[in-house]
């Protein structure tokens, strides 16, 4: 007789770091591990709210933080994979896993007795001689419940509930239906001529897409998460640029726009029951903006002189094609001749100076070293959850060990486009846990033996996913709620951001940026060009960046009861509202792919990504200011910010490392708007 094997999730990994053992992890084991994980949490939940013995900072909050560690496990595995390597198993169980997690959660924040328990120790926390980590969980334990509906009255609560299954529900449908249209809309070419423009490498790794998604013989340019994809600056025939782009454009159409107006509709509804005048002041309440009038001034302030920036370009784009017009399909072509022609810039030149390998451990991995003392070792003797991801230990300066670090950098079919990082085991004194962070990309994959060559922009990619990596790497909370990036939305992306500085920063691009065949650094006068080169663009970035960042905004402004209509109709219209109906700059993300904010948790929340840029680039002169590449400086910027997590009040942390409140001056002048 043979034992049933248990399910791995079902008790802690014995792997170093608790890394979950993935040899012994099957998509059957997902659904269990999810049911009795939520049983036990609302089992402890309830224990803790029916104690006879009276509230205590202890037998309450510090018992609610260490509830749910079987959920925890699985929920950080199985939505990892959801995303890096997704099957019809897997989204199966994320489309019935979705709606019953909203449930959960509102099981727990809507149960009134709990409630009654942490809302009785907030009214006395004054007198618990807390410390400050721990009067900021009860704080933000006491918040999280009200903002999650705890004081409503009972018919309002059923209601709640109903719309929390409901946004979860349609999320995780738009999520799968732009993963299908994204792999059926990847552009399938005949002949190795029609990609006239490309490197020689680019063309082989689109022959190798061809032969893995069985299109032997043929040509395939799978889709990124975004607009205008990579090879449209690169790309000779004119009728496959826009062949390309219009796929691009056209992914979620069938589906999305219903789905996009369905959770606008659904979150404004719920932001109206909870007492705010829209989902985004709802969201941005809780996050360092505050309100949306500080959103929307922002915003507002950097669209007219961008737009100009843009028209700048356009006529320099003009120019050098000989034509009066430029169409979407275009810009990124034309930009490049105007690199070429202003600066003697070339993409293709570059990519040779770009192998995978040497930027991550002589780029990335080196960064590292020099401003926080870190060290990498690879760990082949560790599984990770599929043949191409990558293991790395992570240790301190003094030798101590820190964590482990998982790069997942190729694109496959199985996984969603874009880059990002997730958390598989969260550090946490608490729980005794180091933590065990995972970095994806998608970066096309060469035939094998061939190089793996990178765009500038993929290796500055590279940089901030990892930015991302050290922000969780470097946590150092007690509560796992605070642990690594659980800060404001708004708040997220500035480590990552600044990180990216050590891309271009001269001591370390000449320890990557070195040709793969004969090991000649980049010549320092092409460095110098494509620095200046990248300054050409700002205002097509910036453009195009505004554009979906207020989208975002239009979809989650609108007031409960309001009919967005047609996506379509509704996306051209707020464009226009904000002065961003420029035809030849698509949005970064048009409404039907935008997953950052119909999937992902960005909702009301894509303008972070520039409200951070403020904080960066102050950063970064802080850094300038101080000498630059030195231990002291990553020493300082790690123990006063990146190790805090969301333990103290983010523009608190960041005023304590800067010395002052944050600046747009320094912002103002990198995208060339001052």
């Amino acid at each position: 007789m043979t034992t049933k094997p248990t399910n791995p999730f079902f008790r802690p990994s014995t792997l170093p770091y608790e890394l979950p053992p993935f040899a012994d992890i099957r998509e059957e084991h997902y659904l269990p591990a999810f049911e009795r994980g939520m049983a036990e949490q609302l089992a402890e939940a309830e224990a803790i709210a029916q104690s006879a013995e009276p509230p205590t900072y202890r037998n309450t909050i510090v018992a609610l933080e260490r509830s749910g560690a079987l959920l925890r496990r699985v929920a950080n595995v199985f939505f990892n994979q959801a995303s890096s390597d997704t099957n019809e198993a897997v989204q199966a169980v994320e489309a019935e896993i979705s709606p019953r997690l909203a449930a959960h959660e509102d099981a727990i924040h809507l149960n009134a007795a709990l409630y009654g328990r942490v809302s009785a120790l907030y009214e006395s926390r004054e007198g618990l001689g807390l410390d400050a980590e721990s009067l900021r969980l009860l704080e933000r334990y006491h918040t999280r419940f009200e903002r999650a509906g705890a004081r409503l009255p009972i018919e309002g609560q059923r209601r709640l509930r109903e719309l929390n299954a409901e946004i979860a529900t349609a999320s995780t449908a738009f999520e799968q239906n732009l993963f299908a249209d994204t792999n059926a809309a990847a552009l399938v070419l005949d002949s190795a001529d029609e990609l006239a423009g490309l490197s020689a490498d680019a063309i082989a790794a689109a022959a190798e897409n061809g032969r893995v998604l069985g299109h032997d013989g043929k040509y395939v340019l799978s889709l990124n998460n975004f607009s205008n994809q990579f090879e449209l600056g690169s790309l000779d025939n004119r009728e496959v640029r826009k062949r390309l782009l219009d796929a691009s454009l056209g992914r979620g159409l069938a589906g999305n726009g219903e789905l996009a107006g369905r959770l606008a509709r659904l979150r404004a509804e719920r932001a109206a029951l909870l007492g705010y005048d829209s989902h985004a002041a709802y969201v941005v309440a809780d996050q360092t903006a505050k309100t949306t009038e500080a959103v929307t001034a922002m915003l507002s302030r950097l669209v007219p002189p961008a737009v100009a920036n843009a028209e700048r370009e356009a006529a320099a784009l003009k120019a050098v094609s000989g034509t009066g017009e430029i169409a979407a399909h275009d810009w990124a072509y034309y930009s490049e001749k105007v690199r070429k022609a202003e600066y003697d810039i070339d993409a293709a030149v570059m990519r040779p100076y770009f192998e995978l390998d040497r930027v991550l451990k002589d780029g990335v991995f080196f960064a590292a070293g020099q401003v926080y003392g870190l060290s990498f070792t690879e760990r082949p003797d560790l599984t990770a959850y599929h043949p191409d991801v990558r293991v790395f230990e992570v240790g301190n300066a003094d030798g101590s060990p820190l964590g482990l670090f998982l790069g997942d950098f190729y694109a496959r079919a199985s996984k969603r486009r874009g880059a990002w990082m997730d958390s598989l085991v969260d550090q946490s004194a608490l729980l005794g846990q180091r933590p065990v962070v995972v970095n994806n990309l998608n970066i096309a994959k060469p035939a094998s033996g061939e190089p793996t060559l990178l765009t500038f922009t993929e290796v500055n990619t590279l940089f901030h996913e990892f930015g991302h990596a050290l922000h969780g790497l470097f946590s150092e909370v007690t509560h796992p709620f605070f642990s690594g990036t659980k800060v404001p939305r708004d708040f997220v992306e500035y480590p990552s951001q600044v990180n990216e500085m050590w891309a271009v920063w001269p001591d370390v691009l000449a320890n990557y940026a070195k040709h793969h065949e004969t090991g000649e650094p980049m010549p320092a006068d092409l460095v110098a060009r494509m620095e200046a080169a990248d300054r050409f663009g700002q205002g097509f970035r910036t453009v195009e960046y505004l554009a979906a960042a207020l989208l975002d905004w239009a979809w989650h402004t609108i007031p409960a009861g309001t009919d967005p209509g047609d996506a379509e109709a509704f996306e051209a219209a707020a464009l226009k509202r904000a002065g961003l109906a420029v035809p030849a700059i698509p949005p970064r993300y048009r409404s039907t792919y935008f997953a950052h904010v119909f999937a992902h948790g960005y909702s009301a929340g894509y303008y972070s990504y520039i409200w951070s840029e403020v904080l960066d680039a102050d950063t970064v002169e802080w850094f300038k200011e101080r000498g630059g590449m030195r231990r002291e400086n990553g020493d300082v910027f790690r123990r006063e910010l990146l190790s805090k997590g969301g333990s103290t009040d983010s523009l608190a942390a960041f005023a304590a490392f800067r010395g002052r409140a944050p600046e747009i001056g320094p912002l103002l002048a990198r995208r060339g708007l001052g």
